[in-house]
């Protein structure tokens, strides 16, 4: 199913969160106030998200099923790509943002998390697809438009 166009206005706020959420699920402060389950787990679903979101705002076009799918796939092609030491991989994974686009050990748990992540990127793609435009009218008297 494709949404048509998604909006890029309301795609970078949501880029920003989905960053905002992913570091800050990291943090000390998250470690002290949530759920062990939810700070190992929900950055790399939100990192998923954020590779559909990426998808979707680069091809505002590209179907549900897939950006959800494209994601996944390079989501996993990424924790792959961390079972593969090299000198140049390592030595960017060892800088902030390397670790953080690159990550730094393959975990299979992370391949769960990318699948929890590409499906709910794509359910609330489809949520907000269905839903009229803020500044559409309801028809009156049960006309059509």
């Amino acid at each position: 199913m494709s949404p048509g166009p998604r909006s890029r206005a309301l795609l970078l706020p949501l880029m920003v969160l989905v960053v905002a959420l992913g570091l800050g699920s990291r943090s000390q402060a998250a470690r002290l106030h949530l759920p062990r389950f939810v700070t190992d787990y929900a950055g790399d679903a939100l990192w998923t998200v954020m590779v559909y979101l990426c998808l979707v705002f680069v091809l505002p076009r590209l179907s549900v099923r897939r950006a959800a799918a494209s994601a996944l796939g390079l989501s996993v092609l990424v924790e792959l790509s961390q079972l593969v030491h090299t000198p140049w991989l390592d030595a960017l994974r060892a800088h902030r943002l390397g670790a953080l686009v690159l990550g730094r050990g393959f975990l299979a748990s992370d391949l769960v998390c990318y699948a929890v992540g590409a499906g709910l990127a794509a359910g609330t793609d489809l949520l907000l697809a269905r839903r009229p435009p803020a500044h559409a009218l309801p028809p009156e008297n049960g006309a059509h438009p």
